[in-house]
C-alpha cells in the first residue's frame, strides 16, 4: 500500500427534504450568496421555490447566474467572478450535477485571484485562496459535490481542462434522493457511466497490494450495478436512487484513492472527445472505457481477470483464464448498452475525422504521456479512438 494523507472537509446532509436546510447550512458562511444553476428544471420541479424560501428565511439575498450547461464554459465562469467581485457575494451555491459545481468551483476559486482563472486550469498557476462553495446535487455522477477536482471547457480552442485543489472542496453538500426521481434516462445512464468509469479508473492500478480499497470499489460497482436498473425501471425508487447517490460521491471523494495510484488516462483522452463534439461527459466515458481496456490488457491480465470474477462474477476458467477475464469488459459494454449507452462512437454520431486533432491535444503534440497503469503516448491514444469507433 501506498503512503498517503487523506481529508475530506464536505458536510454530507442526506436524505428527504434536506434541501429545506440550506439557509442555515449557507448562512454560516454569508448572507449574500451567488446561486448557480442549468436551465429551468430546476423551476419545473419546485426545487428553486423551495431553496429561495430557505435562504430567504435565514436572511440571505440571492444573486442568480443561470446558465450552467453540460462541459461548463469558461465564460460563464467569467461572469461569475464579475458577479461575485461586484457585489461582494461571499458563498457559491450551486444547485444540480457535476456541471454547475464544476463551475462554482470555478468561480470560487477565481474571485480572490489577480490573473485570468483559466491559469489554473493550464497549469500555469495554484489557487491560494477560494470562496466557499456549497451544493444541492440533483444528478449522481459526477462526485464534485465531496470532491477537490473541477473541468471547465475554455470556448476559444474547445479546451476542456481540470484541477484540483482542497480549497474548492464544497463545505456543504446536500444530497436529497428525491431530487432525482425526474432524470430523463440519458442523464441517468450517463451519471452511472461516469461513476463507474471513476471508481474503475482507481481499481486499474500498479499499486500492490491495495485489498482493503480494491473490495471497497468492487462493492461499490456491485451496488451501482444493481441499483442502477432499479431507478431505470421505477424512477421514484428512493432505496435504489439512495444507494446509486452514496455511491457516486464516495466514487470521487478521495477516499477510495487512498494506499493506491489511479490511473485517468480514459478520463485525460475523453475530456478532449467532449471538448471537440461538446457531448456529455458520461456518454463519451461509454464508448472510451472500453476501448481503453481492450489496449491496455496484456499489461496486466490478472487484474482484469480479477474484476471480471468479482465485479461481474464471471465464472473463472483456469484452462483459459485470459477469456475469461475479457468476459468483465464484454459485460460492461453489455450492461452500458442495457441502459442506452452507446458504446461506439458510431452510436454518438462521431466518426475518425478528428482523431488525430484529438490525439495531438490530449497528448500536447506528443510530450506527455497520459495515464499510470499503462503510460499513453499519442500512437497509443489514437488507437484507443479507433478502437472506440
Amino acid at each position: 500500500m501506498d503512503d498517503f494523507t487523506f481529508r475530506n472537509p464536505t458536510k454530507i446532509i442526506f436524505g428527504r427534504g434536506t434541501e429545506a436546510r440550506v439557509g442555515e447550512e449557507a448562512a454560516a458562511f454569508s448572507t449574500k450568496v451567488l446561486l448557480h444553476y442549468g436551465g429551468g428544471s430546476i423551476k419545473r420541479t419546485g426545487l428553486y421555490d423551495r431553496l429561495m424560501a430557505s435562504l430567504a428565511a435565514a436572511g440571505i439575498s440571492v444573486v442568480e447566474l443561470p446558465g450552467v450547461k453540460p462541459n461548463p464554459r469558461l465564460s460563464l465562469v467569467r461572469e461569475g467572478i464579475r458577479l461575485c467581485r461586484e457585489r461582494g457575494l461571499g458563498l457559491v451555491l450551486a444547485v444540480g450535477g457535476g456541471s454547475a459545481i464544476d463551475s462554482a468551483k470555478a468561480i470560487a476559486a477565481g474571485v480572490p485571484y489577480e490573473g485570468d482563472v483559466w491559469d489554473f486550469y493550464a497549469g500555469k498557476a495554484e489557487p491560494r485562496a477560494a470562496l466557499p462553495v456549497g451544493t444541492v446535487l440533483t444528478i449522481p455522477a459526477a462526485g464534485s459535490e465531496a470532491s477537490t477536482g473541477t473541468v471547465i471547457t475554455k470556448e476559444d480552442g474547445w479546451l476542456k481542462r481540470a484541477f484540483n485543489s482542497e480549497l474548492v472542496y464544497p463545505r456543504f453538500s446536500i444530497l436529497d434522493p428525491e431530487l432525482a426521481f425526474t432524470l430523463p434516462d440519458a442523464q441517468v445512464a450517463n451519471g452511472v457511466a461516469d461513476i463507474m468509469s471513476h471508481l474503475m479508473e482507481r481499481y486499474f492500478t500498479n499499486s500492490r497490494p491495495v485489498e482493503f480499497t480494491d473490495r471497497l470499489i468492487e462493492a461499490t460497482l456491485r451496488t451501482v450495478i444493481d441499483a442502477a436498473p432499479r431507478v431505470m425501471r421505477k424512477r421514484d425508487d428512493y432505496d435504489a436512487w439512495a444507494e446509486l447517490m452514496w455511491a457516486g460521491t464516495i466514487a470521487h471523494n478521495n477516499l477510495l484513492n487512498t494506499g493506491r495510484e489511479g490511473d485517468w488516462g480514459s478520463h485525460e483522452i475523453e475530456h478532449e472527445l467532449s471538448g471537440a463534439y461538446d457531448i456529455a461527459h458520461g456518454a463519451g466515458l461509454a464508448t472510451i472505457f472500453p476501448a481503453w481496456m481492450k489496449l491496455v490488457f496484456s499489461h496486466d491480465p490478472a487484474r482484469f481477470l480479477r474484476y471480471a470474477v468479482e465485479v461481474w462474477g464471471v465464472e473463472q476458467s483456469f484452462v483459459d483464464p485470459e477469456r475469461s477475464a475479457r468476459e468483465g469488459i464484454a459485460r460492461l459494454e453489455a450492461f452500458w448498452s442495457s441502459l442506452g449507452l452507446a458504446i461506439r462512437l458510431a452510436g454518438l454520431g462521431i466518426g475518425s475525422e478528428r482523431i488525430e486533432e484529438m490525439a495531438a491535444k490530449a497528448t500536447e503534440g506528443g510530450s506527455r504521456k497520459l495515464g499510470h497503469f499503462l503510460p499513453l503516448g499519442p500512437d497509443e491514444v489514437r488507437e484507443i479512438y479507433r478502437l472506440a469507433l
